[in-house]
């Protein structure tokens, strides 16, 4: 399994789990992490027996952004990853979702802060779980930067702009349950139990059918900006094929004789 110092891996089952672990500086963004997050959803892709992925962060925290100086090499930290970056320079913007969707669902189990950063990798999941206690906000333009992790794009696709524009021009933080009265996560849980939740919804999806879930995301996501009668040939075109596979048969004759289907990718 892939794993760094910063990003740790570990399989539940038909689920990967990828946790940020870096919590002394509340999971920072680092070269060993970013390298650690991209071989990670690279993993995922290839491995078939895995069939979705839960992503978090370690001691009671997600993300708290970027460690730019972490990321700029200072000091020894991440030096042996330098390489890395230099033979694939779009290796970070891949780690952090912005230039890489993988293929099988990414559920977020999210515990204390999701800013900056954090909230812009949020952005590229598919499921968002938090706890009561989550802090999440796009803190960028106080300090006088720009959120260049794809939230200018993406975040008034799937929030209301009204909001997606006060999250942006305030940087001010935003509570769990704000962020899902906005549509930003969907699910608020008592602390402690997001990764519970998470693990929950992960297990439902990989008891269905591994190539209907993964061809249902791709249509989502291939549909969003198109026209109705677009979406519908391309949804078409994607989904028309998965009833000619072995997993749609079983699928049915396990609802006939009420057993639990066994799924092949077939």
């Amino acid at each position: 399994m892939a794993g760094t110092e910063h990003l740790t891996v570990r399989r539940e089952g038909a689920t990967l789990v990828l946790t940020l672990n870096r919590p002394q500086a509340k999971n920072a963004l680092s070269l060993p992490m970013l390298v650690g997050l991209h071989d990670g959803w690279i993993e995922a892709d290839a491995d078939d027996s895995v069939r979705s992925i839960v992503f978090t962060g370690a001691g009671g925290c997600f993300c708290a952004g970027m460690d730019l100086k972490a990321l700029a090499g200072d000091g020894m930290e991440g030096e042996h990853y330098r390489d890395r970056l230099k033979a694939d320079p779009d290796l970070h913007w891949k780690a952090m979702l912005r230039h890489h969707r993988p293929r099988k669902p990414v559920i977020a189990a999210v515990e204390g802060y999701c800013v900056a950063g954090g909230t812009e990798m949020l952005q590229g999941t598919d499921i968002r779980v938090a706890g009561e206690s989550a802090t999440f906000g796009l803190f960028e333009v106080r300090r006088g930067l720009f959120p260049i992790g794809g939230s200018t794009v993406r975040l008034q696709r799937q929030i209301p702009r009204t909001h997606a524009l006060e999250m942006l021009l305030t940087g001010r933080p935003y509570s769990a349950q704000e962020a899902a009265d906005i549509g930003l996560i969907g699910h608020v849980v008592p602390d402690g139990t997001a990764l519970a939740k998470a693990l929950e919804i992960a297990e439902q999806i990989n008891a269905c059918g591994p190539l209907a879930v993964e061809a249902v995301k791709a249509s989502v996501y291939e549909t969003a900006e198109m026209t109705e009668t677009d979406g519908l040939t391309a949804e078409l075109k994607r989904g028309w094929p998965i009833f000619e596979t072995a997993d749609a048969k079983e699928g049915a004759r396990a609802f006939a004789e009420k057993r639990p289907p066994v799924y092949k990718r077939a």
